[in-house]
């Protein structure tokens, strides 16, 4: 072992390391120190060294007994320098290990902080040392909702066929994998007991039964759950008598089911403002892995499970903390999501785990179907023939109707009415402008990026998902590389700006919305000529060729000969375009496609097994930042200090500008408070853009020192601003104030500047309602100016989803109670280290709320794939508290793709309808994987729901169609039937719902036949 100080003998004089973990006990990173950093050259270091990489922290800035009392845990300070700075060169494990004393100012080694930190590196260096037929591996799965039918949750992975991916790899690597079988179903069928959750019982396989004895004598914090669930073993996880550890062992492999929450269906528990313990069920399974099963490592499969979110401090657990005591000294692998790096970096940090990211489906095209496809259909037909006067009127007459009968007059409020509407009667113009915004919302729907299907580990993408991937990719313009997105090209060539192409589009011109499909036509077809360059006979990139080597572009020139994907630009219908300006971008492409079809996932999964350093990477979204690719390595988030980054703050202003225009044009006046969510994940993958929108609004601008930190802010002056600042209340999900503690106290103090400026009330609502709230609450103006709220330290969600996901709410008013009593926290820059709560200022603030606002800002995570943007959402909170109890209006800003998009919340759930729930390019993908797909069709439908309980804002016939598409259509009811039946009970349950609670308004036969179909489904399962 080593521990770093000022020195570092890490190799002898042949350059072979001669130790076996390396301990960091400087808390700064590798190469540099607080002010620079050289993070490639650090991870390049220990890469060559190649051993387990912690950076232990001293506390600097608390003693330690503030430490140990505070709630918050590590100071933000030393989050941001010695946490979250190694974390980029690949360092994992951020365990306290010595403090001052608060009395003496004496630094002293925290006894049991040391001990765990020794036990850890102990056991990571064990990984590299013990032989691979030798090791026990726990491959832990999650179950959320916890049901039969939802065994192998995780986010847009193939869960068992990714097991099943994991074990041959084990097996070839020496493992001893027993008598495992590798078909997908057979796994299914040991943990589930049979295949697909067709099962006579509701138990999944039971591998360990733990006496009560056993446990309280393995568990040393057992006594301590007591206080929220009673003795052991209590109902969950139990058969009344011991303890229940579900799973299945094969050889030195255990393949278990981690615990959920324990209190999902139960509204007492999902009011309390913090997060209760893990219940016994789930601290027996974590003593069974490290203390019976004897594992060397767990390897956590898939984002996400609970373990990370049980309560205790948010950064530098102390042996209290509940993560903290169940990981214990267990090395962790984590499985995580590419794409959600926040919540991975929450894993790393509270778990002490090691993330290896996966990647997730490629986005497609949403594509259009039945009534849809007809639609664009009518309106090619209506191009070729509008100057005839006969039958172009015809079939403008057909476009309405069709549009109606979609349901498009919801989206279309110029659509004429279908009664007294004849095109005849109007000019040519009036005709194009009607079918140009049709044409404008068909394209949207059309063109909406979704992932289709689940991922399996190891398994890189085919040759025409590697297409679907960099054209997303190449339709950004990257001014900070010198590069200039395909689209911008192209109407460079027709001298036109691929802004205003954008911005006619989205009014509906004819013209223009044709020039923009014909634009997106050529960049795929150009994108396919270089991908098809490097494809084998079976559809897959294994190699990709260089096709900007000298030679080749020598004597290409010679001949004339144009390049592939300039010659795709050129009979796609534009001839000028310049090569040269594409050159930049098709460079960039090639790099791309390299990064794309790499694959280290399973590569991954053994480093870190075998003791290795796994290179670090970034988290969050490869359209956007193709450095997160490829997966397979240490995901780690960004520099918190850095954001909101120059660009983050000119893309949020456009957004920001977008909202209010729009606000002013339906009401005629700028709105006075916006209800506003930040979300840590979202943040991360756009540098901060969301973050920037809130300063926007508020007229506040952020300013970075010289080395790119952000950590001032200062007041816009209402002259330049030219508007009055509006108001914000922002909610800040419990992984943004993990993160971004010291961005809320930004916010913070950036709002109280505008509440304290001497300015007139009707251009400063920020100072207008403070004033109010300090009168009507008795407190100071600086404090009646808190507008950051999250949740308590330590705990996370309104609880809002767990409640819809499980059933477990009563009505409305609970979840309106739950998101005010859980989100109430208020962050007070004059009172740093804690979470204060603050109910009767967060209800007075909401009281002034006219508008609610979140963002999407990529297009693998949408409204409906997660029940957290609903579970955020205020909206009817809100109407709850205002003396009008008038609902405020909702809007989503949408800047998934380089035309960014402000939307109302219903737009926008239709928008996720349209392309998801109700398509089936999304629904017949999703089934193509077997049991995890209708799972994850009953999840969409059930996230829907979310919208109605606390928005209000989803159409009724979102759940007749697809009521029509799953349950009057008796072959696909079948399918879900025999394909998962939990999960498809859970839908038909979903609908029922629906009605019961007065969203969704049907015909009695149609709910006689779900009742009827509930009574057999329940009938099958029970085996009956």
């Amino acid at each position: 072992m080593l521990l770093i100080g000022n020195v570092c003998f890490c190799c002898n004089f042949v350059t072979r390391p001669i130790v076996d973990t390396v301990i960091n006990l400087t808390g700064f990173a590798l190469v540099g120190g607080p002010a620079s950093q050289d993070h490639k050259k650090a991870a390049a270091v220990l890469k060559k060294l190649n051993r387990p990489y912690i950076c232990a922290v001293p506390l600097v800035f608390q003693s330690f007994e503030e430490w140990q009392s505070s709630e918050l845990g590590l100071h933000p300070i030393q989050v941001a320098l010695q946490v979250s700075l190694p974390e980029i060169d690949g360092a994992i494990e951020p365990i306290i290990y010595a403090g001052r004393e608060g009395a003496t100012g004496r630094s002293v080694p925290l006894a049991d902080r040391v001990q765990l930190l020794a036990d850890r590196a102990l056991k990571w260096s064990n990984l590299r040392i013990k032989e691979n037929k030798d090791k026990k591996i726990a491959v832990t799965i999650f179950s959320f909702p916890p049901d039969k039918g939802n065994v192998g949750t995780a986010a847009y992975l193939d869960v068992f066929d990714s097991i099943s991916a994991v074990l041959k790899k084990l097996k070839a690597e020496g493992y001893d994998v027993g008598d495992a079988p590798f078909v997908k179903e057979e796994i299914m069928d040991s943990v589930l007991n049979d295949p697909e959750a067709r099962i006579s019982s509701p138990e999944l396989n039971v591998a360990y039964r733990m006496s009560t004895n056993e446990y309280y004598d393995l568990t040393p914090y057992a006594t301590d759950l007591e206080e929220n669930w009673g003795p052991a073993p209590g109902n969950l996880n139990s058969d009344g008598q011991n303890l229940v550890v579900y799973g299945k062992q094969f050889g030195n492999i255990f393949i278990g089911v981690q615990p959920s929450f324990g209190y999902e269906g139960d509204p007492m528990r999902l009011l309390f403002a913090k997060s209760a313990s893990p219940h016994h069920g789930f601290a027996a399974y974590y003593t069974y892995l490290e203390k019976i099963f004897n594992a060397d490592a767990v390897l956590h499969f898939g984002t996400h499970g609970s373990l990370e979110f049980m309560p205790g401090k948010q950064v530098g657990m102390s042996g209290t903390c509940y993560p903290d005591r169940l990981i214990n000294s267990l090395p962790s692998a984590y499985l995580y999501a590419a794409n959600n790096p926040s919540e991975a970096t929450i894993a790393k940090r509270r778990s002490y785990s090691a993330t290896v990211s996966y990647l997730t489906p490629p986005a497609e095209n949403a594509g259009l179907y039945k009534g849809l496809k007809e639609l664009k259909e009518l309106i090619s037909s209506y191009q070729g023939l509008r100057e005839n006067e006969g039958r172009g009127p015809a079939i403008v007459n057909s476009i309405v109707s069709t549009a109606w009968t979609c349901n498009l007059d919801k989206d279309i409020k110029e659509l004429p009415e279908l009664e007294t509407f004849d095109a005849k009667d109007f000019d040519a113009e009036f005709r194009d402008d009607i079918v140009g915004k049709v044409y404008s919302q068909i394209m949207a729907i059309e063109s909406r990026l979704l992932p289709c299907g689940l991922h399996t580990v190891g398994v890189p993408p085919t040759a025409e998902e590697a297409v679907a991937t960099l054209v997303n990719i190449a339709a950004l313009d990257r001014p900070e590389d010198d590069i200039e997105g395909i689209p911008s090209v192209i109407a460079a060539s027709i001298g036109k700006d691929i802004k205003d192409v954008y911005r006619e589009n989205d009014m509906g011109k004819l013209d223009a919305v044709e020039l923009n499909t014909k634009i997106t036509e050529a960049a795929r077809a150009s994108v396919k000529a270089l991908v098809q360059q490097s494809t084998d006979r079976d559809g897959r990139v294994k190699e990709v060729k260089n096709l900007f080597d000298e030679m080749g572009g020598v004597f290409g020139s010679l001949f004339g000969a144009k390049k592939p994907w300039t010659q795709a630009i050129i009979d796609s219908g534009f001839p000028n375009v310049s090569e040269e300006r594409l050159a930049p971008v098709f460079a960039y492409l090639e790099f791309c496609l390299k990064q794309v079809v790499a694959n280290n996932e399973l590569g991954g999964i053994m480093e870190l097994l075998n003791g290795e350093f796994l290179n670090p990477a970034p988290g969050g979204d490869p359209i956007r930042n193709p450095d997160v690719l490829p997966t397979g390595r240490n995901m780690h988030a960004l520099d918190p200090s850095a954001i909101p980054t120059t660009a983050a703050v000119e893309v949020s202003e456009a957004v920001v500008e977008k909202l209010l225009e729009k606000l002013k044009a339906e009401s005629g006046e700028f709105p006075e408070t916006i209800a506003f969510t930040l979300w840590g994940t979202d943040n991360i993958k756009t540098y901060g853009e969301s973050l920037a929108q809130v300063l926007a609004l508020a007229g506040v601008r952020p300013i970075a020192d010289s080395l790119g930190r952000v950590n001032k802010v200062e007041l816009i002056p209402l002259e330049e601003l030219g508007r009055p600042r509006v108001d914000v209340v922002v909610s800040c999900s419990g992984v943004f104030r993990d993160l971004f503690i010291n961005q809320m106290n930004l916010l913070d103090r950036g709002l109280k500047m505008a509440a304290e400026a001497d300015e007139p009330e009707e251009m400063n609502f920020i100072r207008k309602h403070a004033l109010a709230q300090a009168e009507e609450l008795n407190v100071s103006l600086r404090d009646a100016a808190c507008r950051v709220f999250s949740n308590s330290a330590g705990s996370y969600s309104a609880n809002v989803g767990l409640a819809i996901e499980n059933g477990g709410w009563e009505d409305e008013q609970q979840l309106q109670e739950q998101f005010l009593t859980r989100k109430g926290f208020a962050f007070n820059a004059d009172k740093p280290g804690m979470m204060e709560a603050q109910a009767d200022l967060f209800k007075s603030a909401l009281k002034t709320v006219d508008v609610t606002f979140q963002n999407l800002d990529s297009s693998e995570i949408s409204i409906t794939d997660v029940s957290h943007y609903y579970d955020s959402d205020p909206t009817k909170v809100v109407a709850g508290l205002r003396d009008d109890k008038k609902k405020p209006s909702s809007f989503m800003a949408d800047t998934t793709t380089a035309n960014a998009q402000v939307r109302t919340l219903s737009e926008t759930v239709r928008l996720d309808a349209r392309t998801k729930l109700l398509n089936p390019k999304f629904y017949e993908g999703m089934l193509s994987t077997g049991y995890e797909g209708v799972r994850e069709i009953q999840k969409r439908l059930r996230n829907t729901m979310g919208w109605s309980a606390t928005a209000g804002e989803v159409d009724n016939f979102v759940f007749e169609d697809a009521n029509d598409v799953f349950i009057n259509d008796e072959e696909m009811q079948q399918r879900l039937l025999d394909t998962n039946p939990n999960a498809f009970r859970d839908m038909v349950t979903t609908f029922l719902e629906a009605n019961g609670r007065g969203y969704w308004d049907t015909s009695d036969e149609n709910i006689e036949r779900l009742q009827q179909l509930y009574a057999d489904v329940e009938d099958r399962i029970e085996g009956v």
